[in-house]
Formats: C-alpha cells, structure tokens, sequence
C-alpha cells in the first residue's frame, strides 16, 4: 500500500469519527475546503494528533457529570445505605426483648442525636421549592396602533435591499399583526434614547401592573426584581425605572442584565431562584424585554445586518416567582432545573450574533453565516448537561450503552441521540425565526404538535428575544395543553453564544377558559389559531402594526 493510499484512508477515519465526537470538526472542515489538496491533507493530519485528547476531554467531561450526580443525591444515597444496614440487622434480632438487650440507653440517646443531625443536616441541605405564580405578555392594545404594509415597511429602505428584505420577510414564518414602534419607521431622523426609553417602560410597566393586580401582591411586597434587555441599557438602569414607577422598597434587591441576547430569560430565572435560596419568604420578578427603537432599523447595505429587521419585534414578558410554600396552592409551576452553556470561548461562536458597526459606520445586528451551526454545537453541550436530570433510566442507559459501545468499536457509529419527549411534555423552542424551530425540531426529533406553539408565536409577535418563550408557553394554556404533573421545557438560544433551559412542573391543569386577556396575549384570539402557514406568503397582504408609546 503507498504512502498516499494510507494518509488517505487515514484522513477518511479521521473525518467518520470527528463527526461523531469533535463539534469544531465542521468548522475545520470548512476552513481547510478553501485550501490546496496537499494543504488540506496536512491541516486534516495535525487535527488528527488531537483526535485522542478530544476523545479523552470527552471521556472526563461524562465522568464530571457522574460525580455531580452522585454528590447532588449523596443524602439520598446516605440513607439508603442507612436503612440496608438496619434491615441487615433484623434477621439476628429474636425479639423485642433481645433487641431490648442489645440497646442500651447510651445507645439510644447517641442513635437519636444521630437521627436528628441527620434531619438537621437535610433540612438545611434540601434547596428551597422556586414557584411560578402568575406570568404576563406585553401585547399592545388595539387602539395605540395602526397597520402598515409589508411593501410601506421595506419602502423605508435604500431601493437595493428592497429585494433582499422581501425575500427575507417570504421565509422568515412572521404574520401580519406583529409589532413595531411607530417612530422606528415613520422617522428618519427619531431620537434614539426617547423612544428607547418610552418602549422600554410601556414593555416593562404593563405586565408587572398586570401581575400585581391578578395577584393581590402590593408593590412593597416584591423583595426581588431582575430585568434583562439586550440592547438597551440606560443610566439610570431598567431596574430603577421600574424602582420608581411602583415605588419599591429601599430595601429592594434589584438587578440589571445586559448585552445577554436571547436568551437572557433562563439566566434572570436562575438567578432569582439562586436568590431565593438566600432569602426566604421572598417574592421575585423577573422581566424579560428587547427594545427594537435600538435596533430595529438598520439602513447599511450589509446584508448579514439587514436580517434583523425582518426578524425583531416589539415583545415583553415579566413572571413572578416566590420560595414561600404558603403560595404554592395558587401557583402554576414549579422549577425543577435550570441548564446554561455558553461557547463563548470560540471565536466563531462568539461572533454569531453581535452588535456591530458597519463599514459605512451605520450601527445593526450582525447575524453569521455559521449562527446554525453555532446554535447546533451549543444545543449539544445543552443537552449534555439537562440529559442525565431529566431523562428516564431506560433513556440513560440506552445513551450509555451506545456511547460505551461506540468506544469500544472502530466502526465510529454515532452515539444513540436521547428522545426528550419521553421526559417532558411540552417544549418552548425559542421563536428565532422558521430556520431556527426547523433546526429545533429536527434535533429534538418534535413532532408539529410540539412545534405548533412556536411557529404560531413566530407568526403573530414574531422574535420577541429573550420573551419569546413565555409567549409560547401562554400560547400552550389558552390552548388547554397544559395539565397537572405535565414537565415544560423552555429552551432559548442567543448571542455570545448561549444555550439555557428552564425545566418547569406544572401544579395544577391550566384552565383556558379562566386566562386573564391582561395576562395571556393569547387569550381572546386563540380560537384563530393554529394557522396554515404558506411559505413564500403572499406579501402583498402581509404588514406590521406600528405602535405610538405615550410614556
């Protein structure tokens, strides 16, 4: 065999396998196809001296997880070994009197303070319960808007990319009663802060008003308020906007995330909840905004820019989370697990979906050609990670039998992909655009029924970021999916690049039919959905409604 067949069928191993077990060989891959034959062999050969420690990263990173699952229900483990022991006991023991015998009082009094440590160390060791009370959807009232057509709306652009946005608008799976500001398009010349500044309190101000009211709570009674907005972030921040709108207390524990995409949600939930562990009896909002008067109109010609304006709408959402068991009877889900990843650390993924200037100097969102591929990666060190919390047993040992086989065999078979329907219900795949719930479902192997809530929240708000995916789970309880004991997955993907889920379980049946309209967005048009969606649409129908904020 020549020396050139045998670094061949090398290379062809060396690719098999990297598909299965490296994420950054497509990357490598797309690189080295620009390259020369004999260029390429060579950058192929020096991925393959890594191939070994990606192998054993691997191996360490499984390994990881189990430890952290065994230290995470070590008191669980503690006791069973416990009540093994004293059952191994009993065969000896005669009778009451024999077991009397063998116990003597310092027995006894050593075994009880045992016990009670034991209870004490429990006590104090078990995480507070996090529950979802209420949640509420910015959706604009009827009268503050008016409508404009999809042929107005692209109109407003230089005429060279008029072409370019229609095709966009034809694909992206975006209806015709989405929303955004009036002054966004009307205007060439708006100030920017103003009407960033009136969106952001309209979008914030009504759910929280909503929430209060439904509730009964009274503003002094919130202990903690977390806001995310990834473009808007002003001085004095969102947080002590709404500080001094409801006049909270001083006391208040109040926070503002910035600049987090997306996928802000999940990581404001994770931290209320890391903050209700430290205080107890506490209340917690959480609100999730974008605000498209910073970024809704970019008038460059680069094009990988010019696909946000086609994709982000006007969109709010705020939740209230308490610790306070008391609550729990009212309440509507309960956290069972937040999961974040960020791919931060790799320059691609860090440059998926950016704020950016163009050349002309004009300022946009930037959305790579690589952000599927990016988004995929990310999806898979999710899954990772929420696979063994979740899962049932025959899905972990399916998953580990497949893994284990396919380390022990030189044929490079991919590992047996998990199926999540079997852990949870329900799945709020994060409303990015038609190409990403595509490249959602086809992952997650979801069926049109799990995808409806997205697509339909895609095709009447459109990409609300980061409250995308309370708007899909309102969409699922004006529809009466939701039922006591069912699991709510939320899943949301944004720039940095992320990946977070929030696993939710569902206390009690939702019922349709007693959801508030000031709450649920859904709730007086629900029966107009689900609805056939024509791909290209025809856009001669299709337009937005422009809304005018009068804060």
């Amino acid at each position: 065999m020549s020396e050139r067949t045998s670094k061949d069928k090398r290379i062809t191993r060396l690719r098999d396998k990297q598909t299965v077990y490296s994420p950054v060989v497509v990357l490598v891959e797309r690189k080295v196809a620009l390259c020369s034959k004999a260029e390429r062999d060579g950058r192929l050969l020096c991925v393959a001296k890594s191939f070994g420690n990606n192998m054993v990263k691997e191996s360490e990173w499984y390994g990881k997880l189990a430890v952290d699952y065994l230290f995470d229900h070590s008191v669980y483990f503690l006791v069973t070994l416990s009540v093994a022991f004293f059952l191994t006991q009993m065969p000896s023991v005669a009778s009451l009197d024999d077991l009397r015998r063998r116990m003597d009082e310092t027995t006894v009094v050593l075994g009880g303070c045992l016990l009670l440590c034991l209870v004490v160390i429990y006590q104090l060791w078990r995480p507070r319960p996090v529950y979802l009370m209420e949640t509420a959807c910015y959706k604009a009232k009827k009268t503050s808007h008016e409508f404009m057509s999809v042929a107005d709306f692209i109109g407003v652009f230089p005429p060279e990319n008029i072409e370019f946005q229609r095709r966009i608008l034809e694909r992206a799976g975006l209806g015709h009663d989405t929303y955004l500001p009036e002054t966004v398009l009307r205007s060439r010349s708006y100030n920017h802060p103003v009407e960033a500044r009136k969106e952001a309190c309209a979008v914030m101000f009504e759910p929280i008003e909503a929430l209060l009211k439904k509730t009964g709570l009274r503003p002094e009674d919130i202990d903690i308020l977390i806001v995310n907005c990834g473009l808007y972030n002003p001085a004095p921040s969102l947080s002590a906007m709404v500080v001094n709108r409801f006049k909270l207390r001083h006391d208040v524990i109040t926070f503002s995330l910035g600049g987090m995409g997306c996928s802000a949600s999940p990581i404001g939930v994770a931290l209320a909840r890391d903050l209700l562990q430290l205080n107890r009896n506490s209340y917690a909002i959480v609100v999730s905004i974008e605000n498209t008067s910073m970024g809704g109109r970019y008038e460059g010609n680069d094009r990988s820019m010019l696909v946000s304006n086609c994709l982000f709408r006007v969109g709010g959402a705020a939740v209230l989370l308490t610790n306070k068991r008391s609550e729990r009877r009212r309440s509507k889900y309960q956290l069972m697990h937040v999961v974040r990843t960020h791919t931060g650390a790799e320059d691609r993924s860090f440059n998926a979906a950016a704020q950016a200037v163009d050349d002309e100097g004009k300022l946009g969102i930037k959305l790579s050609k690589d952000i599927m591929a990016v988004a995929s990666d990310a999806l898979r060190l999710n899954l990772t990670t929420l696979g063994p919390l979740i899962l049932p047993a025959s899905e972990k040992l399916h998953f580990a039998a497949s893994w284990l086989a396919g380390r022990l065999s030189k044929s490079g078979a991919k590992s047996y992909v998990p199926d999540f329907k079997r852990a949870v219900q329900h799945i709020c795949v994060h409303t990015g655009g038609r190409a990403v719930v595509d490249e959602m479902g086809r992952h997650l192997k979801l069926n049109e029924w799990h995808l409806e809530p997205s697509r339909m929240t895609l095709f009447r708000f459109g990409n609300t970021s980061s409250s995308s995916i309370w708007y899909v789970l309102a969409y699922m309880e004006a529809k009466g999916r939701v039922r006591k004991g069912d699991r709510v997955w939320q899943i949301a993907l944004g720039g940095g690049f992320k990946c977070n889920s929030a696993v939710w379980r569902s206390l009690r049946t939702v019922d349709p039919a007693a959801e508030d309209p000031d709450l649920n967005p859904w709730a007086d048009e629900i029966h107009k959905y689900p609805v056939e969606l024509v791909v290209p649409p025809n856009t001669d129908t299709m337009g937005i409604h422009l809304i005018k904020f009068d804060y």
